[in-house]
């Protein structure tokens, strides 16, 4: 059973990293892996690992149950529901973001800030950019903010080879910016949901390494870039076409970042899930939205509207995130995760070499089912403990904020590391090689630079 959950596990994420070359959606394979996993793991339970057969006996006696196959559903049905309250807390806060970034892209809201951008000097262009995505990214998300972003880098550079060098730096930008935001990165995200980090620890503590990773690289890149951009030629047609007033736009574009940024607020006073927030910032701007636009002609409110908008969201995406978790829970349950962190432990021995050598690996492997993975391996220790090695492990612990770090920037490395990249790709059609030999050894430098203003701030007196 063990061996057949590895070999499914690698199987899948083969499917995954291969999807532009399979034509097949990497959310068909995630779902198909997940699934998978679970069921081996149910069906091959008589091979299970001696803490999986624990908990199964102590399940057994706790609840009375003399039919030892019923016993052994419900047991597995009490595991799948409970890694299920985590991933579904994670999916219906990824569902509400993205409706709200859509809503205010619908409104033409983001044109709030890009229509004020004026300047063709490539440089300065170049630094406008990077900082306008590093802060969109803490607010919105790097995913969001690598889509508005690349829709900019349309409207302002015509020729491909200099929007593709500009879009190289909106990735690498994005991921820094999410890493230090407890909704910029799914990845941060997770470790704020699930406890192991709180929100003023992840900005205090993060934002200074996450702002060395974004301007080592642009300082490069700025270096180099001589002259000025040509910008593409408009459409007269197409003016006058935009169904919001001005007024609205701004209005949905303030509510709908507000709406985004209330949401640690709203976690921090009422202890409530952070998706609760969210569904509740989508209400409010959902109810607006309607009163505001009642009096249009339906074709119109539809496309203005937040069930018009439902049909926008990338619920593949969504899915994605459901099958790499569910694997990862099934994983979790094996027993695997346990022995991978015995091994790091073992084989690097230091917390910020692990983080490192997990950063990197997130260029090759997708990044959330290695911080799921990295959340399964190792618990949140209680507050107050002796030893060194597990104080590490605490909440808002050294492990926990190197992780948020490594994670989120890591993936830039590679275009296809990062949710930011894939999209760029997708949107951009940009090389992999390409991209490797323009921006990898850059968003490489950038990352380690930033993993050593860490290491400055708080490992050298470890």
């Amino acid at each position: 059973m063990a061996t057949l959950l590895i070999i499914i596990f690698v199987f899948g994420y083969l499917f995954i990293a291969l999807e532009h070359n399979l034509h097949i959606d990497k959310a068909a394979s995630a779902l198909i892996t997940g699934t998978l996993c679970w069921a081996v793991l149910v069906l091959g339970y008589h091979e299970a690992p001696a803490h999986l057969v624990d908990s199964f006996n102590d399940f057994l006696h706790g609840h009375g149950h003399g039919d030892h196959g019923g016993a052994l559903k419900v047991f597995f049905e009490h595991r799948l529901l409970h890694h299920m309250e985590e991933i579904s807390s994670i999916l219906f806060f990824l569902l509400g973001a993205m409706t709200i970034v859509e809503l205010v892209d619908a409104h033409n809201g983001f044109a709030v800030i890009t229509d004020r951008i004026k300047t063709r000097k490539k440089s300065r262009l170049l630094w406008i950019i990077a900082v306008l995505t590093f802060f969109f990214s803490a607010a919105l998300d790097n995913l969001t903010t690598s889509i508005v972003m690349i829709s900019l880098l349309r409207k302002l550079i015509a020729d491909k080879p200099t929007r593709w060098l500009f879009a190289g730096a909106v990735i690498i930008s994005a991921n820094a910016g999410g890493a230090w935001s407890p909704i910029g990165d799914v990845t941060t995200t997770m470790l704020w949901i699930g406890g192991q980090l709180t929100t003023p620890v992840i900005i205090v503590n993060l934002i200074l390494p996450s702002i060395v990773c974004m301007v080592v690289p642009i300082g490069i890149m700025s270096a180099r870039m001589k002259g000025e951009v040509e910008r593409p030629e408009t459409n007269a047609s197409d003016e006058g076409s935009d169904p919001t007033t001005p007024g609205e736009r701004n209005l949905i574009f303030a509510m709908g970042v507000s709406g985004l940024l209330f949401v640690p607020i709203f976690k921090t006073v009422t202890h409530l899930p952070p998706f609760m927030g969210m569904m509740l910032s989508l209400g409010v701007l959902w109810l607006t939205t309607e009163v505001l636009h009642r009096s249009k002609n339906d074709q119109e409110r539809k496309q203005l509207s937040v069930v018009g908008v439902l049909r926008k969201i990338d619920t593949a995406s969504v899915m994605f995130f459901l099958g790499i978790l569910l694997a990862v829970g099934a994983l979790q349950e094996a027993g695997h995760l346990i022995a991978s962190a015995d091994w790091l432990r073992t084989s690097l021995g230091d917390v910020y070499l692990i983080n490192i050598a997990i950063g990197l690996l997130s260029a090759i492997v997708d990044n959330v089912p290695l911080v799921a993975a990295s959340m399964g391996m190792y618990e949140v220790a209680a507050p107050g403990t002796m030893d060194a090695w597990v104080a590490n492990f605490t909440q808002d612990g050294i492990f926990w904020q190197f992780l948020a770090y490594c994670a989120g920037t890591g993936g830039s490395a590679l275009i296809i590391g990062s949710a930011a990249g894939v999209a760029v790709m997708g949107l951009e059609k940009i090389d992999f090689v390409w991209y490797l030999k323009k921006m990898s050894l850059l968003a490489i430098a950038g990352y380690l630079a930033g993993c050593g203003v860490y290491w400055l701030m708080f490992g050298m007196g470890a």
